[in-house]
């Protein structure tokens, strides 16, 4: 008579963990169900094929220890606190958290636009372009000084968007804000190329842009090249 390793002569075979494990849960089963009453669980319904259902999580389940286990698991435990506090808010028992009211921040009340100047400059050796700005604030706030912003022609909202321009905007209160259309060019931002002043005697802010000179095409000074040289070429033949 053969008997597994490990067990005694007279005593039956030793039971593996799977099968403690399955006992177990057995026991633990008909333990709750001896103290747990199932008639009174408002979710509890046994249907008409024989399964149990749970009403609350819309699930099966083949027995009733099935059910008692899936009663302590963490869907059926969520499930449960959703239904309290659904239940509690209809009642009015829960406080909602306040929505809090944004401020409304009143619009400072402005003078009109301010003067300005505006000089459009080429450079006489580079042949570079740019503009220089004179914006006159003599009633300016004390400790205020003029802002400015370069935007592409998408974020003003005044004029239909073009491509071809950008737009070069000033601040500085009490004054309405004031904006100028400038090309869409590439922005010279060397140290004498681009800067502004604020002058607080005069109370003028002062700010030049300079453009880059946009760099020839390498096809078209060589297409250029090629002409000029069948020209020149057309006008021997001519001679000759």
């Amino acid at each position: 008579m053969s008997r597994e390793h490990g067990s005694k002569p007279g005593v039956g075979g030793l039971r593996s963990d799977g099968q403690s494990n399955v006992e177990r849960r057995k026991r633990l089963r008909q333990l709750a169900l001896e103290n747990v009453n199932l008639e009174q669980d408002p979710y509890f319904l046994k249907n008409h094929i024989g399964l149990f259902e749970c009403r609350l999580c819309l699930t099966l389940h083949l027995n009733e220890g099935s059910y008692l286990t899936h009663t302590q698991g963490k869907k059926h435990q969520n499930n449960l606190k959703k239904r309290a506090f659904l239940q509690a808010k209809k009642s009015g028992m829960v406080r909602l958290p306040k929505k809090k009211n944004k401020k409304i921040i009143p619009k400072r009340p402005t003078i009109g636009r301010p003067g300005f100047e505006v000089i459009p400059q080429i450079d006489s050796q580079t042949k570079e372009k740019s503009i220089l700005f004179k914006i006159e604030y003599p009633k300016i706030e004390k400790d205020v000084k003029p802002l400015y912003r370069i935007m592409s022609a998408f974020e003003q909202k005044v004029e239909i968007p073009d491509e071809r321009y950008q737009y070069l905007a000033f601040a500085a209160m009490p004054y309405e804000n004031i904006a100028f259309r400038i090309p869409n060019e590439e922005i010279d931002r060397s140290r004498n190329k681009f800067w502004s002043k604020w002058n607080t005697k005069t109370n003028i802010f002062s700010m030049k842009i300079t453009f880059k000179i946009k760099k020839q095409n390498t096809i078209q000074i060589f297409n250029r090249n090629q002409n000029s040289l069948k020209s020149v070429v057309q006008q021997n033949q001519n001679q000759n």
